[in-house]
């Protein structure tokens, strides 16, 4: 069960949107304000990528092959991971919060995790393997409290 004590933070994120939350409240009756909102364009990759696939000759035949195309969509997300990661290195080394709580889709929270920094790293006390970044707060305070 997650302890959201008075003060704690708590960042709910996706690959386009991330809310950094503290909770004014208490664990029994927790109330998450939002204290900060990231948001990133990132279409689908078939709006981002202009170009056909590449292709390469399979050498001496007139056969040749397709590359597969660039997932930048993906690569938006990952992006957007990196961004979160580095707010959350200013903030903490701020001393904006002592702990906090990752809430991400798992492919999401896997690439934030690889770019926290050890000041951060020792200040996360959980992590929700969950995307809740389309809940109200009220819900996603409901979710956490039974995580």
């Amino acid at each position: 069960m997650i302890k959201l004590k008075h003060g704690i933070w708590v960042v709910v994120a996706d690959g386009e949107k991330a809310l950094f939350l503290r909770n004014a409240g208490d664990n029994k009756f927790p109330d998450l304000q939002v204290v900060q909102e990231m948001e990133q364009e990132n279409p689908p990759t078939r709006e981002q990528g202009t170009d056909s696939p590449g292709r390469y000759s399979d050498g001496p035949s007139v056969h040749r092959s397709a590359v597969e195309d660039t997932d930048w969509h993906r690569i938006g997300k990952e992006r957007f991971a990196d961004e979160i990661a580095d707010r959350l290195y200013k903030l903490a080394h701020g001393g904006e919060f002592k702990e906090i709580v990752l809430v991400a889709p798992p492919m999401v929270l896997g690439s934030m995790r690889k770019k926290l920094h050890k000041e951060v790293e020792d200040k996360v006390i959980a992590e929700v393997p969950k995307t809740l970044t389309n809940h109200a707060i009220p819900e996603i305070e409901a979710l956490l409290r039974a995580a």
